[in-house]
């Protein structure tokens, strides 16, 4: 496994802000790294009073020079002393929430609300348990929280994210310091006392962020690969315009289409906000989704166990801030739903989970392409600085994402029979990306899957666990 290829130069971009934080000019810069690209957007800030830097849908944060020695003297106060690993949600549960607030790093997919209802509903069913990593530095302070699940296949225990298919990006939840400073001995230092406590054998640690926002992954330190998943992110630029978001062709087009459903008696999009709303469209949701991958002859992961009563309580819990731990976004009538969006948000950026639309005449006007645009003009009016459709390359997603999130695997020892696994699990990876890039053994895959879906019982077996997420992985 090597890390990702060094590339020979990045082409960045650069916002000169005025003191309102309004675009007063921008600048293309090609550089071999983040350092050197840093180092001439300082030079520019003399435009105006500040200025941003952005790698594709990355932004990179830039200190001054005594902003950033403070910050490494700090940070090297704060290394990694103790590693905890608890198997109860509740104990866990005030160290975790600690680690969401506003100065810390962690995407939405991890938040308690999101995870504690996965496992409790799906996770528990599918027979793994909790296996909440805590590192803390010499105070007892938390310094990151790795939210991970274990389940014995093939006599070897492995270690995943909470959250499944769920959650399209996983990430440990980090303070924030430890996550702009952390070297790959912090990293290394964490593993081998992880590996001391002989609770796990190997960590298979999927569809990780390289970054979330502005700061690193720490994870991307470890030995990794690229993933076999994709996910094309639409960057919020800052003082974006309409058609700056979504090409004028597209707008227009759209515009065309929804002149027909706009004399719709009640036609509108809006946010579930009470629980009833949020009841009612589920329930529309569950049905007609069921029936169309029962059309396409696909298996529908929302049939399976726990899986409807996880989303439900994820849409119904409320969070600190007044919003729902899943969002759903919704374009109807009086007569009927038309289209649903639902995701996650953390207050820079909307991630989708699921979607459907409706199955009658209405859906040839393109009712899933109109909701896409009316959330991408939300959260841009929201001051929302990215935005994605979930995993998967599809046409109506490139509609909208240009960029792409890089997004890579880990998988890490932690004893001499999870040395042997990494082979196996490797050997996997690299047939998922052959099916992947084969239609044929792609359609092959999703048959299979479907099959297996009847051989699952509420004790799982190691080879149909084993089976089963290798083509959840790639059929999906």
């Amino acid at each position: 496994m090597s890390k990702w290829p060094a590339s020979v130069h990045h082409n960045y971009r650069v916002f000169i802000l005025d003191n309102e934080g309004h675009i007063i000019n921008r600048a293309h810069l090609s550089s071999q790294n983040d350092e050197a690209a840093k180092e001439r957007a300082r030079h520019l800030a003399s435009l105006g009073t500040a200025v941003e830097l952005w790698d594709g849908p990355r932004r990179i944060p830039i200190a001054s020079e005594s902003q950033t020695t403070q910050a490494n003297v700090c940070a090297r106060s704060r290394r990694v002393a103790s590693v905890h690993i608890v198997h109860d949600l509740a104990v866990a549960e005030a160290a975790w929430r600690s680690l969401e607030s506003p100065n810390h790093s962690a995407t939405p997919y991890q938040r308690f609300d999101f995870l504690a209802a996965w496992q409790r509903q799906v996770g528990q069913r599918a027979g793994r348990s909790p296996f909440l990593v805590i590192a803390r530095d010499d105070d007892g302070r938390p310094l990151g929280l790795l939210p991970l699940v274990l389940q014995t296949a093939l006599g070897v225990r492995c270690a995943s994210f909470m959250g499944g298919n769920h959650s399209t990006f996983n990430m440990g939840l980090w303070d924030r310091e430890f996550a702009a400073a952390a070297t790959e001995r912090d990293l290394n230092s964490l593993m081998a006392m992880l590996a001391a406590r002989d609770e796990a054998d190997v960590l298979m640690l999927r569809c990780q962020p390289t970054y979330w926002g502005d700061l690193p992954n720490p994870l991307r330190l470890l030995p990794h690969e690229p993933s076999t998943v994709h996910c094309p992110v639409r960057t919020i630029e800052p003082g974006a315009t309409p058609v700056s978001l979504i090409s004028y062709p597209l707008r227009r087009r759209l515009q065309r289409k929804e002149r027909k459903l706009q004399p719709l008696a009640g036609y509108r999009y809006h946010i579930a906000s009470d629980d009833v709303d949020i009841t009612r469209l589920l329930d529309w949701f569950f049905q007609v989704k069921q029936q169309r991958m029962a059309q396409q002859k696909q298996p529908c992961v929302f049939a399976e166990p726990g899986v409807q009563e996880f989303i439900r309580v994820a849409c119904i819990t409320r969070l600190a801030n007044g919003g729902r731990a899943i969002e759903i976004h919704a374009l109807e009538c009086d007569e009927e739903v038309i289209a649903i969006f639902a995701g996650v948000s953390d207050g820079h950026r909307f991630s989708m989970m699921f979607n459907t639309y409706t199955m009658s005449r209405n859906v040839k006007f393109s009712p899933g392409l109109i909701l896409i645009r009316e959330i991408i003009d939300h959260f841009a009016g929201q001051n929302y600085r990215a935005f994605d459709l979930g995993p998967g390359s599809y046409d109506y997603k490139l509609l909208f994402c240009h960029d792409h999130e890089p997004i890579f695997d880990s998988f890490i020892p932690l004893s001499m029979r999870g040395r042997f696994a990494i082979g196996a699990i490797s050997a996997v990876n690299e047939a998922k990306r052959l099916v992947k890039s084969n239609p044929a053994l792609l359609d092959l895959a999703q048959s299979l899957r479907s099959r297996l879906q009847g051989a699952k019982t509420s004790q799982t077996t190691s080879l149909v666990f084993f089976t089963s997420t290798l083509l959840q992985s790639v059929g999906a």
